[in-house]
């Protein structure tokens, strides 16, 4: 690779030009919608989107960036700020979470906490993924952030470093309230990001459990999204409901290593709901199909570094780099390339884009993905760069 395309690559770096990988796929054969003489596939709702939970290819969009009330589905960015707690080590599953007045004060779906009363996060995630608890997400934010208005403003913050541009929340659990707005696009940008978190799906995958089980009054748990249980494959995420709002859905299933996202606003009742969403799924199983370019832990090439404590870094799949195909097309005529940096100088930080590896169908770019640092590298103090650079010198002689 000449030297020319390692300073352009440094520069697309430096200003942004190296495409992240957002959620929803812009590339050329990566989106399709209903304006391309397709069906209309939720024909009841009032704004819709189906995607590839794995590319972010959007294959369906209707009125995808409405700003509307997002009713309960607002608890999709609530269990999100929560399991990221749990995975950087802020918060456990046994952790105690203890009911303020306040939280017990919260109308609409609940699970009856009482004021005082302590129940575990782990617990307090099965109220809100299943039950909708309004009680529940209100005291699970007092725990994360003091407060629920605390706990808001990182709800908005963390909407932001996603992008969304549709969004503004005013609460954590999507009762009503002014300047409370979303969008199927942004939910499903949302939907995307709590997937990318395994042990979600322990709860939003249940259609039944129970809170409180040893004790005098224990309470059942059936989950709202009824497509757990009756659409193959099923397995979240939220539904929602308010008059203002009226029938909601962010939901997902999983058939043959291909998973998708479905978001429905503004649907008449839950059966058209169900059912519209289960269509969604029927036709995106159906007509696609995922080819995998790289595995998660793949190796895809090194990165020298220039002055620090390591001087190479291999450069790894952080997750299964894959493209979303038209059934019957065959993928011939794919192919990708790794565009890595020529070197860094150190110290090289945790998550810093080094790269990106580029995906083809033909010659069109159908995907980007940004390759990351998997560690951080810090700077060599000079003892050590002498002895790396004598060391070198005697070997070559």
């Amino acid at each position: 690779m000449t030297k020319f395309r390692f300073c352009l690559l440094a520069l697309c770096i430096v200003f942004g030009a190296l495409s992240p990988l957002t959620a929803f796929a812009e590339e050329k054969g990566q989106k399709t919608d209903s304006s391309a003489g397709k069906a209309d596939l939720a024909p009841q709702a009032r704004s819709a989107i189906l995607m590839d939970a794995g590319t972010g290819t959007v294959i369906y969009e209707k009125n995808s960036h409405d700003k509307l009330p997002p009713a309960s589905i607002t608890k999709i960015m609530t269990m999100l700020l929560t399991v990221e707690a749990l995975d950087d080590g802020r918060l456990k599953l046994t952790d105690k979470v203890r009911t303020s007045e306040y939280a017990a004060s919260m109308g609409g779906s609940q699970i009856f906490l009482e004021p005082g009363e302590e129940m575990s996060v782990d617990e307090m995630l099965k109220g809100i993924a299943m039950a909708s608890g309004n009680d529940a997400s209100v005291a699970m934010a007092e725990k994360l952030a003091g407060s629920e208005s605390a706990f808001v403003d990182m709800m908005n913050k963390r909407a932001e470093e996603l992008g969304l541009k549709d969004t503004h929340f005013a609460n954590c659990n999507g009762l009503p309230a002014e300047n409370h707005y979303s969008s199927a696009h942004d939910i499903a940008v949302m939907s995307r990001e709590l997937l990318k978190h395994n042990q979600i799906i322990k709860y939003t995958g249940s259609y039944q459990d129970y809170l409180r089980k040893d004790s005098e009054k224990p309470f059942w748990l059936v989950n709202t999204n009824k497509l757990v249980r009756f659409y193959t494959g099923a397995d979240g995420l939220k539904t929602g409901y308010t008059s203002e709002a009226k029938f909601c859905l962010s939901a997902t299933a999983s058939r043959d290593g291909l998973r998708a996202v479905a978001v429905v606003l503004g649907e008449p009742n839950t059966k058209t709901r169900n059912s519209e969403v289960s269509g969604m799924f029927d036709f995106l199983f159906s007509q696609f199909k995922v080819h995998t370019i790289h595995k998660s832990g793949d190796t895809l090439g090194t990165l020298k570094i220039e002055k620090g404590v390591k001087a190479t870094l291999p450069v790894k799949a952080e997750e299964d780099y894959t493209i979303l195909l038209k059934k019957g097309i065959t993928q011939e005529g794919v192919r990708h390339e790794a565009v890595i940096l020529d070197k860094v100088k150190a110290p090289v930080s945790k998550g810093q884009t080094i790269g990106k590896l580029v995906v083809y169908q033909g010659n069109a770019v159908v995907k980007q993905y940004e390759l990351k640092a998997s560690e951080d590298i810090a700077k060599a103090g000079w003892w050590k760069l002498f002895k790396r650079t004598t060391g070198s010198m005697f070997s070559r002689n």
